[in-house]
């Protein structure tokens, strides 16, 4: 069985034009709702083998909230920052792993989780958390549908 969550970065504080957007930090709200995000994850008993993160300040410390909660070690990779829907699986799949989380960026996350969706999910707002899983192996994923997926926001 292949299992991925997707998580889309929690809420960037773009307060600060001196930055390059690659090192951007979570505000106010985003350090509030990647915790919370990450022990509904844990709480609903996904925990991936590995996680999977864009190098981007915002990805990076979401993901270690993640990583926290379900007590799995991130890997950093630079591909994921801006990546397309594309890129994302292709990455997830080379993981080795059956498990995965990947924490990434808009709009490659929405394209993603609506494909897999078969368009049920729409977007992926900041620290959303879709999941999916197939019985099948990681060659076919993106040609038939889950057995089953989640979605969930962060409530605002």
């Amino acid at each position: 069985m292949i299992r991925l969550a997707l998580v889309r970065h929690a809420k960037s504080d773009w307060g600060r034009p001196d930055l390059d957007d690659h090192d951007r930090p979570l505000n106010a709200r985003g350090m509030r709702d990647a915790p919370v995000m990450a022990k509904r994850l844990a709480d609903s008993g996904f925990v991936p083998e590995t996680i999977l993160s864009s190098t981007a300040l915002r990805a990076r410390t979401t993901a270690d909230y993640f990583a926290h909660a379900l007590g799995v070690a991130v890997t950093l990779d630079r591909d994921l920052y801006g990546a397309s829907a594309s890129t994302l699986l292709r990455i997830a799949a080379d993981s080795g792993a059956s498990q995965v989380m990947v924490v990434a960026h808009d709009p490659g996350m929405t394209v993603l989780a609506e494909t897999l969706s078969s368009g049920r999910i729409q977007a992926m707002p900041t620290c959303a958390v879709a999941t999916f899983a197939w019985d099948d192996d990681w060659a076919v994923i993106d040609a038939v549908d889950p057995v089953e997926w989640t979605f969930d926001i962060p409530d605002r």
